[in-house]
């Protein structure tokens, strides 16, 4: 009844009585009143009727607004205090210790204290001295490019990766919704297959992929012997066309890369032009993020040659190659840019982590 007004509605009601209580008689009256397309209807009058006979008045009754208590002064002090403490409690259990519910915490925590949720950034760890080979190599990295600014332009860094045929399952992820219990297993094999690839970057491009295999075709890892067999049948000849009197060759720690043995075969090219543990200038341990390949080609490649869901090691062999394939020069050129960056962030750093770059958005 909120389109009349009360004495409208007062009207309605005496006509109603005076007509014996008759709706019909009422709207035929009520029709020069109002008017035909204006008049109430036969349900609004009996409402109105209703609502009289019940409650013995005509008002509208202003409806209760309910109280938005979990949002309380009381409450949002409590969660910033909980925060305070611990800033890596989850939610569920937040909202289990404090007593208030998920969603209204969730809207305590972004609307009220204007706070989001950071994942926090693995990373390798340093040991004691690993800070000062970081800096070392960085300072001298540093005036190798004052005295050439080109330099950085001149390393050709590598490294090999696992890719696995079977990716991993967190069975905190997986969630089966049925009625019943389905006792579903994920069968998988204790030795997952994988592909290990060998690949060199440097400012023109992406030299491989190189996969390590037997002489039955058959995938394996690295070691010594495939290393220096990898170097020499198949790096040997990708460099032919290179100024190698320029060149430069940076592998990280690995035993198979710093035997006598290894670094004697890369100084026969490279001469002192070694960047690795053992060699002619040393490569600074757990330095994964120095490495481009490291903080950038196996992160990109692994997040495209999986989308089609290979089901072989030959058709995640092919999209490895693919992938590879498609990396362009201009993208290598500024992976290595930001190298040099990274470089300077590091001295900053006096040798410890890049928050600077880890958290770059």
């Amino acid at each position: 009844m909120v389109k009349y007004t009360n004495e409208q509605r007062l009207q309605i009601i005496k006509i109603y009585y005076r007509n014996s209580e008759s709706v019909t008689a009422t709207l035929r009256a009520l029709t020069p009143i109002f008017g035909r397309n204006s008049r109430p209807s036969r349900q609004a009058v009996t409402s109105l009727v209703q609502k009289f006979e019940s409650t013995y008045s005509l008002c509208d009754v202003a409806v209760p607004v309910r109280q938005r208590v979990g949002r309380s002064v009381e409450n949002i002090a409590a969660v910033e205090t909980s925060v305070a403490n611990d800033p890596n409690q989850s939610i569920p259990r937040r909202s289990q210790e404090l007593g208030i519910a998920q969603t209204t915490l969730w809207r305590i925590l972004r609307k009220d204290l204007c706070l989001h949720p950071y994942k926090i950034k693995l990373t390798q760890e340093l040991k004691p001295m690993d800070h000062l080979k970081r800096r070392t190599f960085s300072d001298w990295a540093l005036e190798k490019m004052r005295q050439d600014d080109q330099f950085h332009r001149k390393i050709i860094f590598s490294d090999e990766a696992h890719f696995w045929l079977n990716g991993f399952v967190n069975k905190q992820n997986m969630r089966y919704w049925s009625g019943e219990n389905p006792h579903v297993l994920h069968e998988t094999s204790l030795h997952q297959q994988k592909i290990t690839v060998w690949c060199g970057l440097h400012a023109g491009g992406v030299i491989g992929p190189y996969f390590f295999v037997d002489d039955n075709d058959r995938h394996v890892t690295v070691n010594g012997n495939r290393y220096c067999a990898m170097i020499t049948d198949y790096f040997w000849p990708e460099l032919e066309d290179m100024d190698l009197d320029n060149m430069w060759f940076q592998q990280d720690g690995a035993t198979s890369h710093t035997a006598h043995v290894t670094i004697d075969l890369l100084k026969s090219k490279f001469d002192e032009r070694v960047i690795s543990r053992n060699g002619p200038v040393d490569w600074p341990p757990r330095s994964c993020d120095l490495t481009p390949l490291d903080f950038f080609l196996w992160g990109y490649v692994k997040s495209l040659v999986y989308a089609n869901k290979p089901t072989t090691l030959e058709e995640l062999r092919a999209n490895i190659e693919r992938e590879i394939a498609a990396v362009s020069a201009e993208m290598c050129g500024r992976v290595i840019e930001n190298w040099v960056q990274r470089i300077d962030r590091c001295k900053r750093a006096r040798g410890g982590h890049m928050n600077e770059v880890e958290f770059h958005s």
